[in-house]
């Protein structure tokens, strides 16, 4: 196999740490020189959903440190442009189109959201450019485009392991859901709620919310009426937090459950004592012993003060594997770039392998996690 990438990705996860010292030189780096290779990051860095760009741009960047520090990709130094799109489809979509008009950009990270990724897909695939998205999640992304690959996994598979976490393991047979309208919270709901009544379940009411939305009062009072004994509730961290205390406000004592994009520190922080007792999944735990994910916290944390979440280690995953494929394409063209990415097999990530499906799709596994007492758990049953 080509390059360094692939048998070093061990200690590109462990030497992490000698970096504390030496961080922002990704966008330090020299512009324009035709030795650098160019990536583009595409993110929400404001906005509600500014955590998790934040996030992405910091693990990009040590990544991009470290390769650079370890004598780049082919021999050559990395450079990053980042571009916020502020969590709008639209900018996603206008970013694309300056990512793929700029001949020196060889791939691109991003976007964050499925709807994002969704409305950008059309411009990478029409210019034949790599979107290596680390969280989108709806089961039509990836498939949506030869140049698609998606890190998280589907929410064809996220959505029957909650399904069978809420059926099997907490016994639950009445569930009442609420989803984000976009394209990720309809398919998130989709998949789950289909699960949930395959393995015998009802789901007694379905509601959705709007983005920006902040007073769920009422439609918590639905739902609350039906008597379910489980809610799910397909949110991010900052809606979850709020939901979580406008339920506790109202009296609904009732155990809930949500996707992967509740873990974050922020939905405890946010959230306080009101999401004690929610039960997610996730396949990267920053409180894992494995002495990569350990080394990759610490460093996170000597950086920027603030622990990585999941979705801030798919990124970094992003990074390495984007490296690890220019390196087996031993090239930088966006050709190869990709057909190297649809060849990947048991990549050792941070959030467990990575093996993309024929539809460019990522394969992966999934623990159960519960907040107790104030901090996130493997949920031992």
């Amino acid at each position: 196999m080509k390059g360094i990438m692939r048998f070093s990705v061990l200690a590109v996860l462990t030497a992490v740490l000698v970096l504390a010292g030496c961080g922002g030189g990704s966008q330090q780096a020299t512009t324009g020189e035709p030795e650098t290779i160019h990536i583009a990051l595409t993110a929400p860095i404001t906005g509600d959903w500014s955590e998790y760009g934040v996030n992405f741009r910091r693990s990009v960047e040590m990544g991009i440190d470290y390769l650079n520090a370890n004598g780049g990709v082919l021999g050559r130094q990395l450079r990053l442009s980042v571009g916020d799109t502020g969590g709008s489809p639209q900018e996603a979509a206008t970013l694309a189109q300056r990512w793929t008009s700029d001949p020196t950009i060889v791939a691109q990270i991003g976007s964050f959201s499925s709807s994002e990724a969704m409305a950008a897909q059309p411009i990478f695939d029409a210019e034949g450019m790599v979107q290596l998205s680390p969280t989108a999640s709806h089961t039509d992304f990836a498939p949506g485009s030869d140049w698609s690959f998606g890190i998280v996994g589907t929410q064809a598979a996220e959505g029957p392991f909650m399904a069978n976490f809420a059926y099997n393991d907490l016994g639950l047979r009445r569930i009442a859901v609420l989803h984000l309208n976009n394209d990720w919270g309809i398919d998130t709901a989709r998949h789950f709620s289909d699960a949930f009544t395959r393995l015998g379940g009802e789901i007694v009411r379905t509601e959705f919310y709007f983005d920006g939305e902040r007073d769920f009062t009422a439609v918590l009072t639905r739902l609350a009426a039906t008597n379910a004994d489980g809610f799910f509730m397909a949110s991010f961290f900052n809606d979850g937090a709020a939901i979580a205390r406008q339920k506790e406000r109202i009296g609904w004592d009732v155990a809930f459950l949500g996707p992967s994009s509740l873990y974050s520190p922020q939905l405890i922080e946010l959230g306080g004592t009101a999401v004690d007792g929610l039960k997610t999944n996730v396949s990267f735990f920053g409180d894992d012993p494995d002495p990569r994910i350990q080394a990759y916290v610490s460093e996170f944390q000597q950086r920027f003060n603030a622990r990585p979440n999941f979705h801030a280690a798919l990124a970094y995953d992003a990074i390495i594997l984007l490296a690890d494929a220019m390196e087996r394409a031993g090239s930088t063209d966006r050709q190869a770039i990709r057909d190297a990415l649809a060849q990947t097999k048991d990549f050792p990530g941070l959030t467990g392998s990575i093996t993309f499906t024929p539809a460019g799709d990522a394969q992966k596994e999934y623990r159960r996690l519960w907040v107790n007492s104030g901090r996130f758990e493997i949920w031992e049953g």
